[in-house]
């Protein structure tokens, strides 16, 4: 199976749409999608209808913590005041059929598990210390994830794949157990020094990993920026920071 797997897309419509146009040619088999399909850039509708429009079928679609704190009207952990600001704003501007989808066809809990060809699957926006909020740590003791074959996570907008062994009892292993860790990055607003559109496809029987970085029309993107956010998530978009 191709899996597509999205994270991160925060409004961004045009960054979304040249995904959609890369993935005509590719025809991934399903979608994991790791959370906040809101908030940041001003597009939350469009893109809200666009991932419904996608035509495959979803093996998780969780919230983020943007899709939390909206919803939920927790504003308190943003780092910053303007991200606050940024998410009540997006929060006034949101309509019925896109808080219809949220409320109603995400996973609102922020983790989700599933399974492909017998292997355990988590798909988490953060961390499992945090599952909205939680900053992963491949330098960290690992050890809380290895019961799960597959991770997928968001959240850092910043892409990986690693691969971690565990000790099992499993001499056909030579007693190591696997899992796998893939952050597909961030499709609307990276923060790896990468200004381009990130994303991830999986193959779920080779274990291949795309990490995929598209350019896209940044310009058309932020001319709709409102001036009632803070222009720092404006032009941030030009240097993926």
């Amino acid at each position: 199976m191709k899996l597509l797997i999205l994270s991160d897309i925060h409004g961004n419509k045009s960054a979304f749409s040249q995904v959609i146009k890369y993935i005509k040619d590719v025809q991934p088999d399903a979608v994991a999608f790791l959370g906040d399909l809101i908030d940041y850039c001003p597009h939350s509708n469009e893109v809200v209808k666009m991932i419904q429009e996608l035509g495959l079928p979803f093996l998780c679609n969780i919230w983020g913590n943007h899709e939390d704190a909206i919803m939920n009207d927790h504003y308190n952990r943003f780092s910053s005041q303007r991200g606050a600001e940024s998410s009540r704003y997006t929060k006034s501007i949101l309509t019925e059929e896109t808080l219809a989808y949220l409320s109603g066809k995400m996973q609102k809990e922020g983790k989700q598990e599933f399974s492909v060809d017998g292997k355990k699957y988590l798909a988490v926006h953060g961390s499992l210390s945090d599952f909205y909020w939680g900053k992963f740590d491949l330098s960290k003791n690992l050890s809380s994830y290895a019961d799960y074959d597959v991770v997928l996570m968001g959240h850092s907008h910043r892409p990986f794949f690693y691969e971690a062994f565990f000790p099992c009892d499993n001499p056909m292993t030579r007693n190591q157990k696997k899992t796998i860790f893939i952050n597909p990055g961030s499709v609307g607003q990276p923060r790896n020094i990468n200004r381009n559109s990130q994303f991830a496809i999986f193959d779920t029987e080779t274990e291949e990993c795309a990490l995929i970085k598209l350019p896209y029309a940044i310009s058309e993107e932020q001319k709709d920026f409102s001036d009632k956010i803070d222009s720092f998530y404006k032009t941030r978009l030009e240097t993926g920071i």
